[in-house]
């Protein structure tokens, strides 16, 4: 009898006892949630995207991007690469992109360099200094930047004098289609001052390795800044002078109502990039405010009492402690002045929704096509620019041993 009852407790679970422990384990529970969420959005974009094509075809609208090999026929102001009249609606799309990745680049960094020297000005000892940083940042942070660009555009610098009565200085002519001044053209033999570039960039590297481990082990400092520029810009420069300074400048010229050759830098891309340069420098300016008080203040007490000047004291203690507060919102203003660049279209700078979802739409009436391709842009370019931030966070965070 005691056989019989060891074998009926040790019989196996039930089909019903398997089911209680799958649903009790919450690992698997939550695999379980999580198959069926990917198959629920899976069948929604399913039905999302087999009813527009259904729509579309009931309409006679096709699809496809065949229409990026077609000629644009329409002209652009501002281009970094080769294009015509007669390029492809494909070349109107890289153009745009361009323009967009320029006026946000150029924008980062003026946006950066403005807002630092604006947060560490507005928590200087000097009273006018400080209220002077403080009366910039409530001002522009708080006018619509839509509004600045405007101002920027239409107050200022169409105000300029037409071309023939244009402000001429150094070669160069200032008027309301912009700024016209030489372009320099590569010779022969300028391949080696890109050379000596990429050379002195290599150097300065190796140099800023070397004179952290020389710091470490001795404590002394190197002058890696001023070291670095005389690199970069001193040995490019030598081999321009000794290889006989191979360039040219094609200087613009009046013929008709405009100049030709040169380099024309138009209003609308100073306009925008004034605007979001100074709106978001702004903005960057609290953050780095805010990052530098949260440095303890006995940090700034021992440095004073090791007899260090003030200058050294931020660059080497105060700013690369408060970098680590700094980043992840400074990330964000990145990612705005990035998606703000797109009110370019409302003063007809050529960047990517002008120009592109604007003009190439409305000609090819592909608004599915060019609207994901815009959209997918702006997002690569922000995911771009949140893996870089991310990366440099990592580097800066405080490792704990």
């Amino acid at each position: 009898m005691a056989s019989d009852t060891n074998r009926n407790n040790s019989s196996p679970p039930s089909e019903t006892e398997h089911e209680i422990k799958f649903w009790n384990d919450p690992a698997k529970r939550a695999l379980l949630f999580q198959v069926l969420l990917v198959l629920v959005l899976g069948g929604f974009v399913w039905f999302i995207v087999s009813n527009t094509l259904s729509n579309l075809e009931q309409r006679g609208i096709t699809t496809g991007f065949d229409f990026l090999s077609q000629e644009a026929g329409f002209g652009i102001p501002l281009s970094l690469v080769e294009y015509t009249e007669a390029s492809s609606y494909g070349r109107t799309f890289v153009v745009g992109l361009l323009n967009t990745v320029l006026v946000s680049v150029l924008g980062i960094i003026a946006a950066t360099i403005l807002g630092f020297i604006l947060g560490v000005a507005r928590l200087s000892d000097n009273w006018l200094i400080s209220r002077l940083s403080a009366l910039y940042i409530e001002i522009f942070r708080n006018i619509p930047l839509l509004l600045q660009i405007f101002f920027w555009y239409f107050a200022v610098l169409r105000a300029l004098p037409s071309p023939r009565q244009s402000i001429e200085f150094l070669g160069s002519y200032l008027n309301i289609r912009g700024l016209s001044m030489p372009a320099p053209v590569a010779e022969p033999g300028f391949d080696l001052v890109w050379i000596a570039l990429a050379v002195a960039i290599v150097a300065t590297w190796l140099m800023r390795k070397w004179a952290h481990k020389r710091q470490d082990a001795t404590g002394k400092i190197f002058p890696v800044g001023w070291a670095s520029l005389g690199l970069i810009i001193g040995l490019p420069l030598l081999v321009f002078l000794i290889s006989g300074a191979p360039m040219s400048l094609d200087y613009p010229e009046l013929k008709g109502f405009n100049f030709r050759g040169g380099m024309t830098i138009i209003p609308e891309f100073v306009a925008l990039w004034l605007a979001l340069t100074i709106y978001t420098a702004a903005f960057i300016a609290e953050t780095v405010r805010g990052g530098i008080l949260s440095v303890p203040h006995g940090q700034l007490e021992a440095a004073s009492a090791l007899g260090l000047p003030k200058t050294r004291t931020l660059r080497l203690i105060v700013i690369p402690q408060a970098m680590r507060v700094i980043i992840p919102p400074l990330t964000n203003q990145y990612l705005n002045l990035t998606k703000n660049s797109s009110l370019a279209t409302a003063i007809g700078y050529p960047d990517l929704v002008s120009v592109f979802a604007g003009t190439t739409l409305n000609q090819t009436g592909q608004a599915i096509e060019v609207i994901s391709m815009t959209m997918a842009v702006y997002l690569s370019l922000s995911v771009l620019t949140s893996l870089f931030m991310n990366w440099y966070n990592k580097r800066k965070s405080l490792i704990e041993r």
